[in-house]
């Protein structure tokens, strides 16, 4: 199927969400004994990013993000930026939130026609975490050459009670969002209308 531009309204909304994860690094960060990627609050704002604008236009906001922190902007938490962050131990988050975002759109825009938050919260979970975990463990355990995988797997489970709040943090604001403005979020109204004939 043919894909059209995205309208002024979509790139404004690519523009904002860029801004909201850089945003989410203004409070800094928490170094993790061991561990050289740092706890932030940003992969929240990938998980508002991938549940809000969906699978189309939510990678193209955390590319958006991306892009700046290639340039060198000091948009990461820490004030941090640069290529030597894709090269380092946090390259394989950055690429992950990338992934992440668009697998959470995704999920988010297949959702059942009888929508429920446990829906939203399993698209952050698969997409926010496991795959985010998928790329960025194993790319922190071959950056630190002291960090083996199997370590690097076992140490990373002190990131996941973070991650658990900001998929509760997110499930909540996604159904606020759906239940008053039902339209904002993308769906695949074709997937659903198949679904309601089944029921039927």
């Amino acid at each position: 199927m043919r894909r059209t531009p995205l309208a002024t309204h979509d790139l404004a909304l690519v523009a904002v969400f860029a801004a909201l994860v850089a945003v989410l690094g203004a409070p800094g960060y928490i170094s993790v004994s061991g561990l050289s990627a740092p706890i932030t609050l940003q992969t929240l704002g990938v998980m508002l990013t991938g549940s809000v604008l969906g699978a189309r236009r939510a990678p193209l906001a955390v590319l958006t993000f991306l892009a700046l922190v290639a340039a060198g902007l000091p948009l990461l938490a820490g004030g941090r930026g640069g290529l030597s962050m894709f090269t380092g131990p946090t390259g394989g988050f950055l690429v992950g939130w990338l992934v992440g975002a668009a697998v959470i759109g995704w999920l988010v825009e297949h959702r059942p026609s009888r929508f429920g938050l446990g829906w939203v919260a399993l698209a952050n979970l698969v997409g926010g975490i496991a795959v985010v975990y998928a790329f960025g463990v194993p790319w922190m355990s071959w950056a630190a050459t002291d960090l083996s995988l199997s370590a690097a797997w076992a140490a990373s489970i002190v990131y996941l009670p973070g991650d658990l709040i900001k998929v509760a943090v997110t499930t909540v604001i996604a159904g606020g969002l759906l239940r008053g403005y039902p339209t904002a979020m993308p769906v695949q109204h074709r997937v659903r209308r198949d679904r309601d004939s089944v029921a039927g």
